[in-house]
């Protein structure tokens, strides 16, 4: 039976990485699947692409807010069988959006593999992941650690100019870089907790 998946992570987990390689095995034994990834912050006019650290890169149709997904994968079925979805990014879904990915699973037959973010840099559930929490059959924490050797869970905001940033809008496209860390380390950072080993980054 057809599953929705959840593959959630901090920052430079590898999950993009795990996506296009499932995907690869999919086409290998000569099966379709369809990608998708976030088109939020980028142009109309782009072209949806997925790429890894590691320098794997394809091909992917994007979403956006009010996108019909299950309607969308319907209709490529239709015209080309399709063995699996892939979705990356899935933390930008909308709830809808969530419930759409599920119906594709329980009414169309296609395994829905969704990779995304859990929490943004002040420590809040995105909404898609919120929903994917709720609604996914089986959830797959791909894990990464933190500068102290402990499992990261948590993500910092650093700005161009160095420093963390402790508020800001949820998603920020341009300079800056986010770096995971432990629950410990990133109460530090954030400010919420005495530092008692604060190192590497530049104080707010």
């Amino acid at each position: 039976m057809a599953k929705l998946y959840f593959h959630y992570a901090t920052m430079n987990a590898g999950k993009s990485t795990m996506l296009l390689q499932a995907s690869f095995n999919y086409r290998e034994r000569g099966m379709h699947t369809l990608l998708f990834v976030a088109g939020h912050y980028r142009k109309e006019s782009d072209l949806g692409y997925i790429s890894s650290r590691v320098g794997l890169e394809t091909d992917a149709e994007m979403f956006r807010d009010g996108d019909d997904l299950y309607e969308r994968i319907r209709e490529h079925h239709e015209s080309k069988t399709t063995h699996c979805v892939f979705v990356d990014e899935a933390q930008f879904l909308e709830e809808d959006q969530v419930w759409q990915l599920a119906r594709v699973a329980d009414r169309l037959g296609i395994p829905v593999m969704c990779y995304g973010l859990r929490t943004d840099f002040q420590g809040n559930l995105f909404s898609g992941s919120q929903a994917l929490l709720a609604l996914a059959d089986e959830l797959r924490e791909v894990r990464t650690i933190c500068r102290c050797g402990r499992k990261a869970t948590m993500v910092v905001r650093i700005g161009p100019d160095g420093k963390v940033a402790r508020a800001g809008d949820q998603v920020a496209i341009g300079k800056d870089a986010y770096v995971s860390l432990c629950r410990r380390h990133w109460e530090e950072e954030m400010g919420r907790v005495t530092a008692e080993d604060l190192i590497g980054f530049s104080r707010s």
